[in-house]
This record gives C-alpha cells, sequence and structure tokens, in this order.
C-alpha cells in the first residue's frame, strides 16, 4: 500500500536529518583541537546585517592549538574579535591589526568531563527526536487501519518503523563514541 511506503520512506528522512543534525551539534563542541568550524554560530554585524563570521573572513588552523582570523575587509578585525569575545567560547583571541589569532588552551580533565555530558545530552535529544518520529509514524500507521488497510500489513510497517528507529539510535550512538573519543584524548 503506498500511504505505508510514504510512512516509512518520511520516516526513514526525518530520522536521518535528525542523525545529521545531531553529528553536527557535536562537531560544534570543541575537544582541545582547533577546527575552523569552532566559530560556527558566532556572527557579526556586516553593513546593518548580521553575518556569520566565515561569510566575512577566512578561518584557518595553522597548527593544532591555532586557529587564525583574516577578515576580507579590515575593517571587520574589530567587530570579529568583540563577537569571539562576548561568545561563550571562552576563547581570547590577539588581534595583531591584520588577522585573529586564537590560541585553544589546552583542555583540563575537568573541562573534559564537561564537554562530554555537553555531548551526551546533545545525543540524547537527538533520540529523542528518533523517537517522537517513530511515535508520530506509527499514529499515523494505526490512522490508516481506521481506514481499512490490513492489519497485517500495519503491523509489518510497524516492525520497519522499530527497525528504522533502532539504526538510528545506534548510529546517534556511534556519533557521541567517537566525539566522546575525540573529547578525552589528550
Amino acid at each position: 500500500m503506498e500511504e505505508i511506503e510514504f510512512y516509512l520512506a518520511h520516516a526513514k528522512e526525518t530520522m536521518d536529518k535528525t542523525v545529521s543534525h545531531t553529528s553536527v551539534e557535536l562537531s560544534k563542541i570543541r575537544a582541545g583541537k582547533a577546527t575552523p568550524n569552532m566559530l560556527d554560530g558566532l556572527e557579526v554585524e556586516y553593513y546593518g546585517t548580521m553575518t556569520p563570521i566565515n561569510q566575512v573572513a577566512g578561518i584557518s588552523t595553522p597548527d593544532a592549538r591555532t586557529l587564525s582570523v583574516k577578515p576580507w575587509e579590515k575593517n571587520m578585525i574589530a567587530e570579529i574579535e568583540r563577537a569571539i569575545i562576548n561568545s561563550d567560547l571562552g576563547l581570547n583571541p590577539q588581534n595583531d591589526g591584520e588577522l585573529i589569532r586564537i590560541n585553544i588552551p589546552p583542555l583540563t580533565e575537568e573541562r573534559r568531563k564537561q564537554l562530554v555530558k555537553q555531548a551526551k545530552s546533545e545525543v540524547e535529544n537527538g533520540k529523542i527526536s528518533v523517537r517522537n518520529i517513530r511515535k508520530d509514524t506509527n499514529e499515523s500507521l494505526r490512522k490508516l487501519l481506521k481506514e481499512g488497510a490490513s492489519e497485517d500489513m500495519v503491523k509489518g510497517a510497524e516492525d520497519d518503523v522499530q527497525k528504522l528507529t533502532d539504526d538510528h539510535v545506534k548510529k546517534i550512538d556511534d556519533i557521541l563514541l567517537l566525539k566522546e573519543q575525540d573529547i578525552m584524548t589528550i
């Protein structure tokens, strides 16, 4: 029945997006190494519009502990520096007039444990989203049952939804495992 196929395809697509979103959120948690995406989400005012830093400057990592931010327009350097200082990243930028250097301090054991907790919280949000998608899909399937779909087909589809849920929860757990290793590696 094509309605069942539609619901299954929609559930898979939405769960895939949830896994991707969780992965992106985890990539924002710094693991002691400098990465250009650490500054994702920071915005500066650029000609009256809030604009992501990576659209007004080149961000690179000359080494594992340093970020380099080179604005495409020199007048943006103070604005970018202010955005980094005011962010909750805890970074201390140094402006030499041409570019901004940010030294990434090594993480303490306590800070590593906080970051792992933060990562686990983000992962739990992803799992909750996947389970909510399962619940919504199963409710839609049960409505089909009331509309005359065969009980066997709906039951089979619910089993498929559970398999999808299990697969996606495992993917999210695997992403967490990698992130935990990344954070705890000194």
